[in-house]
């Protein structure tokens, strides 16, 4: 039987970056569970479980259009030292929750201090990268 839109699926996957240096997996923790075409995991992952059979194995590379999307510079801003509570001090690199002025959450990672407050990026991490994830099809869900 192989995997199709609408299948319920539990997934491991390796994924790396471009120069084979392992970012997260699944191997030795248990499987990630999804139902293909819902959109709960990124376009390139699920198109390329669709047609695996369970126990099947491959490694894909998958481009920034089927994965986080390509960085976008508008989601880089500065943020005003003033907006924030007294005791904010972030370091470099850390990601912290902000909310927009829509009310909706996000994650900014902090890029460098600047006279007025800090740089921060909005992007995801992986956004404007290519992917390489290896996948085993686990199981088919009944």
């Amino acid at each position: 039987m192989q995997a199709k839109k609408g299948d319920k699926v539990k997934v491991h996957y390796t994924l790396k970056d471009i120069n084979g240096n392992v970012v997260e997996s699944s191997v030795d923790l248990v499987p990630i569970e999804f139902t293909i075409g819902e959109g709960k995991v990124i376009t390139g992952f699920e198109k390329n479980i669709i047609g695996m059979k369970p126990k099947d194995k491959k490694t894909v590379t998958i481009l920034p259009e089927d994965g986080y999307g390509s960085r976008d510079e508008k989601k880089v801003f500065e943020f005003d030292r003033k907006r924030a509570p007294g005791d904010f001090s972030p370091q470099i690199g850390q990601s912290i929750q902000m909310h927009r002025p829509d009310g909706k959450s996000v994650v900014v990672t902090v890029l460098s201090q600047t006279d007025k407050g800090f740089m921060m990026d909005a992007n995801h991490p992986l956004a404007g990268k290519e992917l390489i994830f290896d996948l085993e099809l686990v199981e088919i869900v009944k």
